[in-house]
């Protein structure tokens, strides 16, 4: 008996944090924590990789809050990748691989660029890639022959370039004192070598704690399964700067994606992977052996999940939290608590089990950032929510 039923296990409603005397008042809290080793947050908050939750237009809104967004994988290797790279190129510092055309594109093909990537200006290059004008909303605005070369219609003339290094203030007042939006960033033959835009500027002043790579970038992360084509999905995924990647499955503490863990890092070593999800500290030994840099945790808790029903499987999710945190602690690995969470509170259960990151989709499924479909019933707005079998 004492073998099937070793020990009493929590979920969130099982448990309250006990108030103890504090001198930190709330708006001197700091909720910094850590993803991966390499990866740092500026709140403890990511959303689910599920097709009802997080795409491009929700990674982005929360990666500007501080947190960051998993992109789902139920779409195709391109579709993914190119979520990824919205992501990536939607807030920057210095654009240091700023869309461009040739002198040969049309005003077509310069406004489907535009439109698909949301931006107001593209830098026209030579084969060598040297600077030769640029094209913005202000050259095409009255435009409507799209045949037409972006040659004939680009602004070369008095073109404003500043040298690779300036500095953010420098390009401020070059903006403010020319009147202009974009700025390419050249080097002493004028080969382009980066953009910045008063718009990435503005962001900065605006998203404060928005969560960067080390180029300004934000971050963005991306879900995987253990599929055939699962390294050439890791490829794609990098080549377009992806942060972290997630092993999304719904047993995590299976020998198909220990070894997967153990190919990507192989086979990719700098990139961070997060696997899960798992439930007891055996697995968390397991994982961490294999070369993951965090762990997900939760079997079955999330709102939506039938796990639980269906299988007969899982592990309360204080306890599982608790459990894993243990281990984890160990090589300081950083745990993510993966469902259950309904309110506010359950939040600041999970950090006080031992979590540094909770991931949630139900939270962030009526948002209208999330790509559910809107529905209006008996005269009321509603988002679709889904489970996403792993």
């Amino acid at each position: 008996m004492d073998t099937k039923f070793s020990k009493k296990a929590l979920t969130f409603d099982d448990v309250l944090l006990i108030p103890q005397h504090s001198k930190v008042l709330p708006k001197d809290v700091l909720l910094a924590t850590n993803l991966t080793k390499k990866i740092k947050l500026n709140i403890p908050l990511m959303s689910a990789g599920m097709d009802t939750v997080t795409e491009s237009k929700m990674a982005i809104a929360i990666a500007r809050e501080g947190g960051i967004g998993i992109i789902h994988k139920n779409m195709s290797i391109k579709e993914q990748a190119s979520e990824v790279d919205c992501v990536k190129r939607s807030d920057n510092g210095v654009i240091y691989d700023p869309f461009s055309l040739k002198k040969d594109n049309t005003l077509g093909e310069a406004k489907e660029l535009a439109a698909r990537y949301k931006i107001s200006g593209v830098p026209i290059i030579e084969d060598n890639g040297r600077l030769i004008g640029i094209i913005t909303n202000r050259d095409i605005r009255f435009e409507t022959d799209n045949k037409k070369k972006v040659s004939e219609i680009m602004t070369k003339d008095s073109l404003v370039t500043a040298k690779v290094g300036t500095s953010f203030q420098e390009a401020k007042e070059i903006l403010q004192g020319k009147k202009i939006e974009k700025l390419p960033l050249v080097d002493e033959n004028f080969i382009l070598k980066g953009l910045i835009t008063i718009k990435d500027l503005e962001k900065a002043i605006c998203f404060p704690n928005s969560s960067k790579d080390e180029k300004g970038r934000l971050l963005a992360g991306a879900a995987i399964g253990i599929t055939k084509d699962m390294l050439e999905r890791v490829k794609a995924l990098i080549d377009v700067n992806v942060d972290v990647l997630v092993i999304d499955t719904a047993h995590g503490h299976s020998q198909g994606v220990l070894d997967a863990v153990k190919k990507i890092k192989e086979t990719f070593p700098q990139e961070q992977v997060i696997a899960g999800n798992i439930a007891t500290a055996e697995a968390a030994q397991d994982l961490i052996k294999a070369g993951a840099d965090a762990i997900k945790v939760g079997i079955g808790p999330g709102a939506i999940c039938t796990t639980r029903v269906v299988t007969g499987v899982g592990v309360p999710q204080i306890t599982a939290i608790y459990d894993c945190t243990q281990v984890a602690k160990k090589y300081n690995i950083p745990v993510i608590c993966d469902g259950g969470i309904k309110y506010s509170g359950d939040i600041s259960k999970a950090i006080a089990a031992g979590a540094n990151v909770c991931m949630m989709g139900s939270l962030f499924a009526g948002t209208k950032e999330s790509p559910g479909e809107d529905i209006i019933y008996n005269g009321r707005s509603f988002k679709t929510y889904r489970g996403m079998g792993s």
